[in-house]
């Protein structure tokens, strides 16, 4: 009789790994989050010595009306795809928002999407010149690297259509490389937004051997991006207002809008961050001198 067992996959030694291994990605996810929420938020007495940060395990399922058991076994990975009514409840419990909610869906869910071969086609390199010197535009996928750009949005985003200047992709740029800090005067807001993509794409997209290549990579060798990926951020790009600075023209607050590419066999997992002056006529002017400055 054949008494041998079938070897069960390695752990992760790194930390890092396992919070992009699906096995331990929606656990690591949920301590996350737990460590952020004070127990005085949610009517529970804090303060005294308390040995983890935030609620603690028995709490967090009290509050979300589910057993401590069930729970525990979903931050170990013992317990998958809890139903759609216990995922409600710890968002609501976590106090997540629409990118969290997502975000926490789609680890618990476990289906796979296929992954993404960015393919930059002749229609969007047609859109990239058409906005030309006017206005500043970029394309990245999921894992940051910056892989179109206008001659205006490389010379905004200090230099990204020449790889002797700056590293393309935009994590290792904003984390390794200290002309960061320069270009982005924002630098802690834009960190954290680095790393809250990077997470969703991780989640999206766990087989991504070069993605999670990278995650690691940065969290050896920056203590920041490790700290921020700790913490559990989630972000997914939409619109807002940045500030930028360049030596020609000094700071530029801008409006952006960050457009999803619609997905398409080779082009899925694009995003199309363009930049505008808004109603800010000096932020036109200074578009415009930089624009003098990119002209052949």
């Amino acid at each position: 009789m054949d008494t041998t067992t079938a070897a069960r996959p390695a752990e992760p030694a790194d930390p890092a790994a396992r919070s992009v291994d699906p096995r331990h990605a929606l656990g690591e996810f949920l301590r996350a989050r737990r460590g952020r929420v004070a127990p005085e938020r949610v009517g529970l007495a804090g303060g005294g010595r308390r040995r983890v940060r935030g609620l603690r395990r028995e709490e967090l399922a009290q509050l979300a009306g589910i057993s401590v058991d069930y729970y525990v076994r979903l931050e170990q990975g013992r317990s998958t795809q809890p139903s759609g009514e216990v995922l409600d409840a710890l968002a609501r419990t976590l106090g997540l928002d629409e990118a969290e909610r997502l975000h926490l869906t789609t680890l618990a869910c476990g289906r796979r999407v296929p992954l993404p071969t960015p393919r930059v086609g002749p229609v969007l390199r047609r859109m990239l010149d058409a906005l030309g010197e006017a206005l500043p535009a970029f394309v990245t996928d999921h894992r940051l690297d910056v892989v179109a750009w206008n001659p205006l949005g490389s010379e905004l985003l200090g230099g990204a259509g020449d790889p002797a200047r700056r590293d393309r992709n935009q994590a290792r740029f904003l984390f390794l490389d200290d002309a960061a800090r320069t270009v982005h005067p924002d630098w802690a807001a834009r960190a954290a937004e680095a790393v809250g993509q990077l997470r969703v794409a991780s989640g999206t997209w766990p087989e991504d051997a070069e993605l999670t290549a990278l995650i690691a990579e940065l969290c050896a060798i920056s203590a920041e991006f490790r700290r921020i990926w700790d913490s559990g951020e989630v972000v997914m790009c939409a619109a807002g207002r940045k500030r930028l600075h360049h030596p020609l023209t000094g700071v530029l607050t801008l409006d952006f809008e960050a457009l999803h590419l619609p997905d398409a066999p080779g082009a899925t997992g694009l995003l199309l961050h363009v930049f505008s002056p808004g109603e800010d006529t000096a932020a036109a002017e200074a578009l415009a001198r930089l624009a003098d400055l990119v002209r052949p």
